[in-house]
C-alpha cells in the first residue's frame, strides 16, 4: 500500500486565493508586519516567503529587520511601534531569536487584537477554554489539510508527538475540541514506549524536532501522517517521520518539503485577515 500524499501546497493555494478575495473586499488595506532578527539563513527564507505570499494576497507587507546584535531594547521599540500602526492588522515576531534576547518576553510584547501567530499568552489562554480566538498558524493549518482531504477525526485516536507552545500543545487542544472531537494523546521524544503509542493511532502527527523519528514500524498500517518537522540537510529538508518507509504503511502522509510549511504561511495570513475584521468590526 502506498500513502495517499497531502499536498499543502494545493490546501495552500485554495486558501490563499481565498485570502485574495477576502482582502479585496475589505473596505481598508491590511497590513502585516514582522520583526527579524540575526541572520539565520533559514527564518530570513520563511520570513521573505511570508511577506511574498502577502504582497500576493493584496496586504500591506512592513518588513522589519534587525542585527544579531540588537539590543532587547531595540527590538522591543520596533514590536511596540508595529502594535500602535494603525496600517497593521497582523504581528509575527520571527523565532528563533538569537541567544541573549528573551523569546517569552518578545512574544508577550505582540498587541494581542495583532497576534498573527496566536501565540500570545492570551490567545492561547482563550484557546484552552474553548473561546474564540486567533489560533496558532501551523496548528490551523494541520486542520485545513485534513478537513480539506476529509480525513476523519470523529472519535478517532489522535497521537500528536511533541509539546510546544508553538505547535504540540495547542494542536492537541484543538483536535480535541468539540467539533473536531478526536480523542487526543500527547507525546514526546522522550515518552517511555513512544511506538507502542505511536502504532495505536488513526491519526499521527509528528512535530517534535528529531529528524526520522518515526520508522514504518511505528505506524498503524492505514493511519493517517502529519510529519510538521524540517530539518535541514546536505541532502535536503527532512522531516520528523522516516518518510520512504512511512509512505508504504500509512493511509495518507504530509510531505517535507510542500506539507505543513505551506499552510502555515497561509494560515498566518488568513489569521491577519481575521484579526483586521475584528478590530475594525467589519466581519
Amino acid at each position: 500500500m502506498t500513502a495517499l500524499i497531502l499536498s499543502g501546497v494545493e490546501v495552500a493555494a485554495a486558501l490563499r486565493a481565498q485570502i485574495a478575495v477576502d482582502v479585496a473586499a475589505h473596505p481598508a488595506t491590511i497590513g502585516l508586519g514582522s520583526v527579524l532578527v540575526g541572520d539565520d539563513p533559514a527564518s530570513h527564507i520563511y520570513v521573505t516567503a511570508k511577506h511574498a505570499a502577502a504582497v500576493e494576497a493584496g496586504m500591506v507587507s512592513m518588513d522589519r529587520r534587525l542585527p544579531a546584535s540588537a539590543s532587547p531594547a531595540e527590538v522591543e521599540a520596533v514590536v511596540r511601534e508595529l502594535n500602535v500602526d494603525p496600517l497593521v492588522d497582523g504581528i509575527i515576531v520571527q523565532l528563533p531569536l538569537p541567544a541573549g534576547l528573551d523569546t517569552d518576553r518578545m512574544v508577550e510584547l505582540v498587541a494581542p487584537d495583532k497576534d498573527a501567530d496566536g501565540l500570545h499568552p492570551l490567545n492561547l489562554g482563550r484557546l484552552v477554554l474553548g473561546r474564540p480566538t486567533v489560533t496558532p498558524a501551523t496548528a490551523a493549518g494541520i486542520l485545513r489539510i485534513l478537513e480539506h482531504y476529509d480525513i476523519p477525526t470523529l472519535g478517532a485516536l489522535a497521537v500528536v508527538v511533541g509539546r510546544s507552545f508553538l505547535v504540540g500543545r495547542p494542536l492537541a487542544l484543538m483536535l480535541g475540541a468539540r467539533g473536531v472531537d478526536a480523542t487526543v494523546v500527547q507525546a514526546h521524544s522522550r515518552t517511555a514506549g513512544l511506538g507502542d503509542l505511536t502504532r495505536g493511532a488513526d491519526l499521527l502527527v509528528v512535530a517534535a524536532g528529531t529528524p526520522r523519528l518515526i520508522g514504518g514500524a511505528d505506524v498503524k498500517p492505514g493511519a493517517t501522517v502529519i510529519d510538521v518537522g524540517t530539518t535541514r540537510t546536505a541532502s535536503g529538508l527532512v522531516g520528523d517521520v522516516a518518510f520512504d518507509q512511512v509512505v508504504e504503511v500509512a493511509g495518507a502522509i504530509t510531505p517535507v518539503p510542500g506539507g505543513v510549511g505551506p499552510m502555515t504561511i497561509a494560515s498566518l495570513l488568513a489569521n491577519t485577515v481575521l484579526l483586521a475584521r475584528r478590530r475594525r468590526r467589519t466581519g
